[in-house]
């Protein structure tokens, strides 16, 4: 159950990154969100479900091993950055847009953002990352709107 847990929390591994490893798991969700664009958006919003779930129960336990809200804890990214991408058209240009803004929203953390960080356990891990995934998924389609 333990190396599930690896494999959950960690985004496949990516977690593991030398560099940026949130940035390394949110770029394997835009990859693989443009490669599974095609299937149903109910599948897509059923599969972040589960996930954030999933990394709330899996964070929780790396964080009782490794402290708090660890850097090779992924999997909140890779939630955060499936909600920034929801109804987004595929296109290179919005996915960047999500990309860039999510990673921006995760990292600055303004309210409630930052406040859902404090929550404790996996919650706390997954939470703030959930808010920013809305604030990035809002802030596209206000933009696409706007400017699209």
């Amino acid at each position: 159950m333990r190396v599930l847990n690896y494999i959950i929390a960690t985004g496949l591994g990516t977690g593991f990154s030398p560099i940026a490893p949130g940035t390394a798991g949110s770029l394997l969700t835009v990859i693989l969100v443009y490669l599974f664009s095609p299937f149903p958006v109910l599948l897509f919003i059923g599969i972040l479900l589960v996930l954030f779930f999933l990394g709330v129960y899996s964070g929780g336990k790396l964080e009782a091993e490794l402290g708090e809200d660890p850097s090779r804890v992924v999997i909140d990214e890779i939630v955060g950055m499936g909600i920034s991408l929801l109804f987004v058209p595929v296109s290179w240009q919005f996915f960047l847009l999500a990309f860039v803004l999510f990673r921006v929203f995760d990292i600055v953390k303004p309210e409630p953002v930052r406040s859902a960080e404090k929550m404790s356990g996996g919650w706390g891990i997954m939470l703030d990352d959930v808010v920013a995934g809305v604030y990035a998924l809002l802030a596209v389609h206000l933009l696409r709107w706007l400017f699209f």
